[in-house]
């Protein structure tokens, strides 16, 4: 565990930080996924029920300067009125496969004074040069129309300039007419049973349930793969560290090693010097042994422990 020690560096510390935040942010966006899946299989759920109901009056669903009930989003209403083609609205920038469009909204008076949004439905054109009269134009007279209840939008997006805007909200065009509106706004699915004329119809919402799962599991597994980074570093590093201790360990034995056999190569020099110094004292020994003594040498003593020498000795009959 002492090799461990490194995590507590100032800049692991630093690192074990920055992962956290990450796995946070991650978990969360994660999470954001998943409640944008529950809210879509939640509208996907109120939709399906919807399309199986009767088409309900417009009065019953919506209401002046009232908001459209989640439940009723995409319930089909039927009114009847005359069109006021002087106060139609264009909403712009509004792109289909790729090309630029607006669609064309034009409030249904009814019998109370009371407009209906209705939109009539989508026509290619330049953003910024199609204008009220370019629009094909909404049956006269009475009509009754049938169509899809929808919820304003919101933000800087619904303000409307010259009857043109961005996003159909009634908080905001009901103003810009003088007149009072329903609250919400109206898909035309049909005039007096007919599709609008010259108008491409709306494009009904997909009921699938969208990418958000694969987009949760996504987050998530970012943040699992930055918690695997970490750990993966650390453990590089303890490794190394791991791999330098060992390494030093060795060369430390190896040391040692070199220097036990110096001592025992100086050792086996010293004893073979001894042994080349004993060997030739040994050799001067035997050699000075084995030298013959010099002709003059003295003779050995007689028995009266007196030195006698031939030319000296004498000369005695009988004597050897």
């Amino acid at each position: 565990m002492r090799s461990l020690r490194f995590l507590l560096s100032r800049r692991w510390l630093l690192f074990a930080l920055v992962v956290v935040v990450l796995c946070y942010a991650t978990w969360w966006l994660g999470e954001w996924q998943f409640h944008r899946l529950a809210d879509r299989k939640e509208s996907n759920q109120i939709i399906r029920a919807n399309e199986d109901r009767a088409p309900a009056p417009v009065a019953d669903v919506l209401s002046p300067g009232g908001a459209v009930a989640d439940e009723d989003e995409w319930r089909l209403v039927t009114a009847t009125g005359t069109y006021d083609t002087d106060d139609t609205v264009i909403v712009r920038y509004r792109t289909r496969d790729g090309q630029s469009g607006v669609d064309a909204v034009v409030p249904l008076v009814t019998a109370d004074g009371t407009a209906l949004l209705v939109d009539r439905g989508w026509m290619a054109a330049d953003n910024q040069g199609a204008g009220p009269t370019d629009l094909p134009e909404p049956p006269a007279g009475e009509v009754t129309v049938e169509g899809w209840a929808r919820a304003d939008a919101t933000g800087d997006s619904t303000a409307v300039d010259g009857h043109s805007t961005r996003a159909i909200s009634s908080d905001t065009i009901g103003p810009a007419i003088d007149r009072p509106v329903y609250g919400g706004f109206v898909e035309l699915k049909s005039e007096d049973g007919q599709p609008a004329d010259g108008l491409e119809p709306v494009e009904l919402p997909e009921l699938d349930n969208g990418p958000h799962f694969f987009y949760g599991l996504q987050w998530w597994f970012f943040g699992l793969l930055a918690i695997c980074g970490f750990l993966y570093l650390a453990y590089d590093e303890w490794r190394g560290r791991s791999r330098g201790e060992s390494s030093t360990r060795e060369q430390v034995a190896d040391e040692r090693k070199q220097r036990r056999a110096l001592k025992n190569a100086q050792k086996q020099r010293l004893r073979e010097a001894y042994q080349r110094a004993y060997e030739e004292e040994r050799r001067e020994r035997q050699s000075s042994r084995s030298v013959p003594p010099p002709a003059d040498a003295a003779a050995p003593p007689d028995e009266a422990g007196e030195t006698t020498n031939a030319a000296t000795r004498p000369n005695f009959p009988g004597a050897p």
